[in-house]
């Protein structure tokens, strides 16, 4: 789209879009970039490829420098404040100072310590910053900025359910509750992920594979494997590769604290009941897809076990809620969390 003429809104939606053409997974969010003209035209853009790749402003740059494209002056709107962390590449806010960028507009203030800051840094430099929230550019990192609040991931409670709350048959079998398009939507869930994590039970009585298989996509991103429990799990399919890790441990908290080191940013908990109810117990579930079928057991295993919920005033209720049909199932999506 270089060339093209852009107004300050269009410029940003531009930006967002790029940004989605990064990973939805890995440490670091997915950032766009787009550098104008004073006239509005369209001088280059960049994206962020992911953990160990040039940020969106300096993929931004590099592409303008290759091209022999003059950029000073210029304004570069940004989905994501540009950041002042030296890690694995340099300093967003210097490399724009270097360029001779006469003006930044950033949709979203970087809620990372060791990064935040950029938009003061180029004020500093005599530079414009300024920051002009945008709801498209939030909701793109929606998950990784609140894992940055909260410093550690963000959780997804995910289950497949009958209509009367059952998640297995009395005899165990679980396979399958919901149908195609279910499991399809579930796949490709996985495959936006850092992690997804069961419990040694569940690893004992399925042997499941644990891996992101998506209709028509060729190579997915596969996430790291995590078995929390005591149990023993050797010989079952989550240990066939080295992108598996068993957390020996009931605390969902040190769960959560030893996958950050990890880098991971959003997990999936896939339960089964034991581990999904220690997660909602601990107040560590920030988002819960359950999956419905049409379906009626009566007997089995349920969702969740004991909340240490007495009284109706006590119950835990999502907000933000969706309903999305899939074939015959429906999913409904719901926030939970309130807070740190």
């Amino acid at each position: 789209m270089t060339g093209e003429v852009l107004g300050a809104p269009e410029a940003m939606a531009r930006a967002v879009s790029l940004a989605a053409r990064g990973p939805a997974w890995g440490p670091n969010p997915r950032v766009g970039c787009v550098i104008t003209a004073p006239t509005g035209e369209v001088l280059v853009e960049g994206w962020h490829r992911g953990a160990g790749t040039a940020h969106a402003e300096a993929h931004a740059l590099a592409t303008a420098a290759e091209a022999g494209v003059d950029v000073a002056g210029a304004t570069a709107y940004v989905t994501l404040e540009p950041c002042t962390h030296t890690g694995r590449t340099g300093p967003c806010a210097d490399a724009l100072t270097v360029a001779g960028i006469g003006r930044v507009i950033y949709a979203v203030e970087d809620p990372n310590p060791q990064a935040a800051g950029g938009g003061e840094v180029l004020r500093g430099r005599g530079i414009e910053a300024e920051f002009v929230p945008d709801a498209a550019a939030r909701a793109l990192n929606s998950r990784w900025l609140r894992a940055m609040e909260l410093g550690r991931p963000y959780v997804i409670a995910k289950w497949a359910q009958t209509l009367d709350g059952r998640t297995a048959a009395a005899d165990g079998t679980s396979f399958w509750i919901t149908g195609e398009e279910a499991r399809a939507h579930t796949h490709g869930t996985r495959a936006e992920v850092d992690a997804i994590l069961v419990g040694t039970g569940t690893v004992r009585a399925d042997d499941p594979s644990l891996s992101a298989r998506p209709p028509h996509v060729a190579d997915p991103h596969q996430p790291l494997r995590v078995v929390m429990g005591m149990g023993d799990t050797s010989g079952a399919r989550v240990w066939r590769d080295g992108n598996a890790v068993a957390i020996r441990t009931h605390d969902p908290r040190e769960v959560l604290d030893m996958l950050w080191r990890r880098d991971v940013r959003t997990l999936v908990v896939e339960g089964g009941s034991v581990v999904t109810s220690a997660f909602f117990r601990s107040g560590l579930v920030d988002e819960v897809h359950a999956y419905i079928a049409p379906a009626l057991l009566g007997a089995g295993t349920t969702v969740v076990s004991d909340l240490g919920i007495h009284t109706m005033t006590d119950v835990l209720r999502g907000s933000d809620v969706t309903t999305t049909q899939l074939g015959a199932d429906t999913l409904v999506t719901a926030a939970f969390t309130k807070g740190p």
